[in-house]
């Protein structure tokens, strides 16, 4: 058998299947697309699920991929074994209601003994225990020795998940020698060791489950094949494990190379070896698909994924950030099957970059934390650090269980893991009491999935804004006939002007009518299987099924649209030109009214940033740029240069949108003709929502003029408060200003004599230890500006020694202590006085020796709090 590389073993599945009439569609995004259940695609068929449930009709029967996937379930165990992996890509091969046993078992046969050229006597064959067929056509049609065919019971080959589609599977074991084994006498196939491993899983989806056991036959059966990329070409290259297959082995030597050590030669590096290599797929592959570090989510996968690697990294010995560098590595290994991640690498090395220094400071807080929480444990005498504290430490600080207890276990102190696990459980409770309700899919369960499949809209509205159409379906909370005025629904009809809410373009409004009955149109929105919702309510008359209709589209709301979204196409291109190539979009809202732009950039934007940007936006307006939209095929627009959002689903054909080749972008929504259409444009805000994400909001036209309009009238009232015409307010309010200075330090002149009189001759209460004096006495209505300024006052009349004054003001008190240089040397200490004194009069404070003050809420206090003074300054000083 000859040792294909991984990226070959990809290429030729593939082509083998499109040799057997399937049709090779690329990778999904790792971000699950309409499907609720799901954090990441886990699955080569997660994506296909719309297909095998018949939602949506799939682009042909017979389908293969080279699905990218995540399993982050045993995620502790990576590193520590050389089995376990979060990153992996699953070769499928699928049949919707197409080919079933016979072909499936005869195809994986063929192309493992035939194109890889497996010894047929090294592969075993297994069944689900009742499945004779799938036993019959192992014996009789391959010729596989019945002693060789293992049948194994529903926890080993019976997929299912829950209700929905489901059915027994036949897996294919491969025997890679006795150097794999464990040397049992009984090892054979379904021992845990290394040597009779799984390659590939057919799975015959023939029942459905209604969720309570019961199984009835499918009229369509699907097929669903699954084998691990990773681990056909462990077996095929006869190497230990997948750390050792050729690509992933480039980028384990990588590590190696940055840590300036030797795989196999320390067990402990080689755990943190196997755990970078591994962390460092999965983050680069989930950046490339738009995921970003965050602490819920996927983003919060994505960030455990990331501080662990670094983690590692420290461990290890490796020197400052390294996880960008070593994802170059990643990227040269897998841009033959994923060119995405060469086109997103910038980013990809920004993001990498961003958070592991972001963590890097984290992980110094939490072990200053952690420093604290071991002092506060000394002093109790106690040996376990609480489960509540580990917890916080993990989830506030990024901190891992491991290195909370490793850097304890030193000092001889151990932690509370079962405190720590109730904590987690809890947290984990809470987030799945707060997921959605949902149906197999993932999504919420309506009443549109009762709508036939096969039912779909045509668009006709990039070029008409009116058609005639009839209506396919109408919904309320059911499926119904008709509607009548006062009926809140949702209308289907078979093509239709309105867009649907898709692609940050708000939906349009507008009117369905009959004769003399209308349907006001709210919202339109897009459902599965290309079916377009007009959600609204009956004005008049009545609507029913099979209705010839006319749809018209709100004009004008739809013109101000336009305009706003070939501005976010300007705005990303002059964005790009200003700040970097490093910016992406990340999410954008196109209304009628206004435009909001979220992008990828790691800094809040200067003034004279968001003034270029600006300029370059009304630049390109006003040189009339015309908009040009065409469609073609995704390759060939690629090749245009045009832009393509993360996480964004493309069809095969795409419609591109150029601006005389100043912006050139991949999307569905609607346009003005010309650029200068839009007439100009404004920006009103920016601001940071997300970590390394800004956010600009925008106005185009009509916006802007109503925006200007707005301020005049401020202006308008701000000069009327002021009783000066708009062109003297500057002046005006520098001259108010100036005066309002005056009267206020005029006004703080005026308290501080008033309570120097209220305060009266205090030297006869005056008290003489040695030869130093105290003085502590009581004023009224004194703020602590005023306190700060007695203060200073009774130090002078003191010449050495302790001034203490209390004051009521509001209900609240304030006091101060203040010491002399002197006096301080023998032992005074204004912060300590106060610490004493404070709590009589319901607060609390503190401060230096010199000077100290404090705040309270008991005016009645006051004088237990001076005689308090008095005693503690003569104890002080005495």
């Amino acid at each position: 058998m000859k040792k294909y590389g991984l990226n070959e073993l990809r290429k030729m599945y593939l082509e083998f299947f499109e040799s057997k009439d399937h049709l090779k569609m690329n990778s999904f995004s790792l971000v699950p697309h309409n499907d609720n259940s799901l954090l990441l695609i886990n699955a080569g068929m997660a994506p296909l699920k719309p297909y095998f449930t018949g939602q949506e009709i799939p682009p042909r029967r017979r389908v293969t991929t080279c699905q990218k996937c995540i399993r982050t379930g045993d995620i502790e165990n990576v590193g520590k074994t050389a089995r376990h992996g979060t990153f992996f890509e699953m070769l499928g091969n699928f049949s919707f209601g197409d080919y079933f046993k016979k072909e499936a078992i005869s195809w994986s046969w063929e192309f493992l003994t035939e194109v890889l050229e497996m010894d047929k006597d090294r592969l075993y064959p297994s069944v689900y225990q009742d499945d004779d067929e799938a036993f019959e056509l192992w014996n009789k049609m391959i010729g596989v020795p019945a002693d060789r065919i293992f049948r194994f019971g529903k926890e080993d080959n019976f997929w299912e998940h829950g209700s929905g589609p489901c059915g027994p599977c036949s897996e294919i074991y491969y025997d890679r020698g006795e150097k794999y084994g464990c040397g049992k006498p009984d090892c054979t196939v379904g021992c845990d060791c290394d040597r009779y491993m799984e390659i590939w899983n057919n799975v015959f989806t023939q029942f459905d489950n209604d969720g309570k056991g019961n199984y009835t036959e499918l009229e369509n059966k699907n097929i669903d094949t699954g084998m691990g990329l990773e681990r056909l070409a462990s077996v095929v290259q006869d190497v230990d494990s997948i750390f050792d297959v050729d690509t992933i082995e480039a980028l384990r030597n990588k590590v190696c190379e940055f840590a300036n050590a030797t795989y196999k030669t320390d067990e402990n590096k080689d755990v943190s070896i196997r755990l970078i290599t591994d962390h460092i797929r999965s983050s680069t592959f989930m950046i490339s698909d738009g995921i970003t570090p965050s602490n819920e989510g996927r983003g919060y996968v994505l960030r455990r994924l990331i501080r662990r690697a670094a983690r590692h990294g420290r461990l290890l010995g490796i020197d400052g950030v390294f996880l960008a560098k070593l994802s170059e590595t990643v990227i040269e290994g897998s841009k033959d099957g994923y060119p995405e991640l060469e086109e997103k690498k910038e980013f990809i090395f920004k993001v990498l970059t961003q958070e592991e220094n972001q963590f890097n400071k984290t992980i110094d807080q939490g072990l200053s934390i952690l420093s604290d929480m071991e002092a506060d444990l000394e002093a109790k005498g106690e040996k376990t650090l609480g489960g509540e504290d580990v917890f916080k430490l993990y989830d506030t600080y990024g901190f891992p269980l491991d290195l909370t207890k490793e850097i304890l276990e030193e000092k001889g102190i151990g932690i509370d893991e079962d405190g720590f696990k109730a904590c987690m459980e809890n947290q984990r409770v809470t987030a799945r009491n707060a997921r959605k309700t949902t149906n197999y899919m993932g999504a919420d369960a309506t009443v549109y999935d009762e709508i036939d499949p096969a039912i779909t809209t045509e668009f006709v509205g990039y070029d008409n804004e009116t058609a005639d159409s009839k209506i396919t379906v109408i919904t309320t909370d059911v499926i119904t006939e008709a509607i009548v005025e006062g009926d809140e629904a949702t209308i289907f009809v078979e093509k239709t002007p309105f867009y649907a809410t898709m692609g940050g373009q708000q939906g349009d409004t507008g009117i369905i009518s009959l004769n003399d009955a209308t349907f006001e149109v709210k919202e339109t929105i897009k459902l599965k299987g290309g079916k377009y919702g007009h959600v609204g309510v009956v004005t008049k008359g009545m609507f029913k099924t099979g209705d010839e209709v006319h749809l018209q589209i709100a004009s004008e709301k739809r013109a101000d649209t336009c305009k706003n979204h070939s501005a976010t196409h300007l705005l990303q291109k002059a964005l790009k030109t200003v700040l970097g190539n490093h910016v992406e979009q990340k999410g954008s809202l196109v209304t009628p009214d206004r435009l909001r732009f979220d992008f990828a950039h790691f800094s809040a934007m200067t003034e004279d940033e968001i003034a270029k940007v600006e300029a370059i936006v009304n630049a390109e307006i006003a040189h009339a740029l015309p908009v040009i939209t065409k469609e073609m095929p995704i390759e060939e627009a690629r090749k245009t240069g045009a832009m393509a959002l993360f996480g964004e689903k493309y069809g095969d054909t795409v419609r591109v949108v150029n601006m005389s080749d100043f912006s050139i972008e991949l999307c569905g929504g609607t346009h003005v003709s010309n650029t200068s259409v839009i007439s100009t444009f404004k920006i009103v805000s920016e601001s940071g929502i997300a970590s390394g994400v800004r956010r600009i909001e925008a106005l185009t036209g009509a916006g802007v003029m109503a925006y200007y309009k707005e301020l005049e009238e401020k202006i308008a009232k701000a000069a009327s408060l002021l009783k000066a015409n708009p062109d003297q307010m500057i002046d005006k309010i520098g001259h108010l200003l100036k005066e309002n200075k005056e009267l206020a330090s005029e006004n703080e002149s005026l308290k501080a004599k008033l309570a120097q009189n209220s305060m009266g001759d205090v030297t006869s209460d005056m008290i003489s230890v040695g030869e130093y004096n105290i003085i502590a006495t009581a004023v009224d209505g004194v703020d602590m500006n005023g306190l700060r300024d007695l203060g200073d006052q009774l130090k002078n009349k003191v010449g050495e020694g302790i001034v203490v004054i209390a004051s009521s003001n509001d209900g609240k008190v304030n006091l101060i202590a203040m010491a002399t240089d002197t006096a301080v040397k023998a032992g005074a200490h204004a912060g300590n006085l106060i610490k004493e004194v404070a709590p009589l009069v319901g607060g609390g404070g503190g401060g230096r020796p010199n000077m100290a003050q404090a705040g309270g809420k008991n005016p009645a206090g006051v004088a237990d709090a001076i005689a308090k003074a008095k005693e503690v300054a003569t104890a002080q000083l005495g």
